[in-house]
């Protein structure tokens, strides 16, 4: 994931009057010509300026009326019920963010990967048409649908992102402040995004942070419902195990990878696989460790880190810990599972001298 960014540089949001006249300038020099192959003026951010380009690229233009479209009831349920699970994920972790963020009149959404709202939690003024018109489910609130937002721009460039008043391309939109950060399911696949939406409010842009930690949170609680026999909890050496921030993996009785959150993902790269492939990853094609070792770790030590060797060479720390499907001293289709492995070490000898070789 791409660090968090705000739509204008640092010296040109210090200055307002320098941040007006960088705005102004940037939509003269976007509608004035033909901006589709420009580069950004200098102070604004790349992916503010990507998103404008797309919005004229469809022939809007920032005077043009936003309509605020929803969908019909039938067609809301379905998208309700295919997110049922990142709804579940998702609820009570923005329960705890409107506690944080409500007393400044900001409320949250969640929105699938087309933009359309499936959650909306906190102060929604119901006198304020303004609100309304964002703070509802079933909204459209897509690119396509109004323009540049915190919720276009996440979904479009997969990163968090924070946009106040001007920076959004339609005048409509120009009372809005936003933060975005996107919501990646167990296998790296963007399911939505979460924002944080206030109106006629001081800028905020640490609220950024706080949506990607949130949103990080109900990645987490997505992974860890998944019925799994291992959960490993792995980090640098010296970074926090068993907190926040950390990395998670889950693994089913055979040893086969499946999921992992965001951190996880970057500290543990996965093998490339043919296109199309969507065969499970065991768990010795990642990790220099014989899944035996992980399971008799989890049984016998489960709060005692152990060092976890990758095939590059590297070393992190993890706690390997029973899941839910990890009762019995005796997996089921253990004896399966020891002819796997007997045959993978037959087919792969490579990998079990590189293993000797790391410990």
């Amino acid at each position: 994931m791409s660090p968090a960014s705000p739509a204008l540089s640092a010296q040109a949001a210090a200055h307002p009057g320098a941040r007006d006249s960088l705005l102004v300038l940037a939509r003269q020099q976007l509608l004035a010509m033909d901006s589709s192959h420009a580069l950004a003026p200098s102070g604004l951010a790349p992916w503010l300026w990507r998103s404008w380009q797309r919005c004229v690229a469809q022939g809007r233009h920032p005077a043009q009326k936003v309509e605020f479209e929803a969908v019909g009831p039938h067609a809301l349920r379905h998208a309700q019920d295919k997110h049922q699970l990142l709804l579940q994920a998702a609820r009570p972790v923005m329960t705890q963010l409107v506690a944080a963020v409500g007393a400044m009149r900001y409320f949250c959404l969640l929105t699938d990967a087309q933009g359309l709202a499936l959650e909306v939690q906190g102060p929604v003024d119901h006198s304020d048409l303004r609100a309304l018109a964002v703070g509802r489910v079933g909204v459209d609130l897509s690119e396509r649908g109004v323009g540049t937002s915190a919720i276009g721009a996440t979904l479009a460039e997969l990163s968090p992102v924070w946009l106040h008043r001007q920076e959004h391309f339609f005048d409509d939109l120009r009372d809005y402040s936003c933060a975005g950060a996107p919501v990646f399911g167990p296998q790296g696949e963007c399911l939505g995004m979460l924002d944080i939406t206030g109106i006629d409010v001081p800028e905020r842009p640490e609220l950024l942070l706080l949506a990607l930690r949130c949103a990080r949170a109900i990645e987490d609680r997505l992974l860890r419902a998944l019925p799994h026999t291992l959960l490993l909890r792995v980090n640098w050496p010296g970074g926090p195990l068993g907190q926040e921030g950390e990395g998670l993996m889950v693994f089913d009785a055979e040893g086969r990878l499946l999921g992992s959150n965001t951190v996880a993902r970057q500290l543990v790269p996965r093998p490339l696989q043919a296109p199309g492939g969507d065969s499970l990853i065991q768990s010795h094609e990642l990790l220099a460790l014989p899944w035996s070792h992980l399971i008799e770790h989890a049984r016998q030590r489960p709060e005692a880190p152990l060092q976890l060797p990758l095939w590059s060479g590297l070393r992190l720390l993890a706690l390997a810990q029973a899941g839910p499907l990890l009762r019995a001293p005796i997996m089921p289709g253990s004896g399966a599972a020891c002819r796997g492995t007997s045959a993978n070490a037959m087919t792969t000898p490579l990998r079990t001298s590189e293993l000797l070789l790391i410990q």
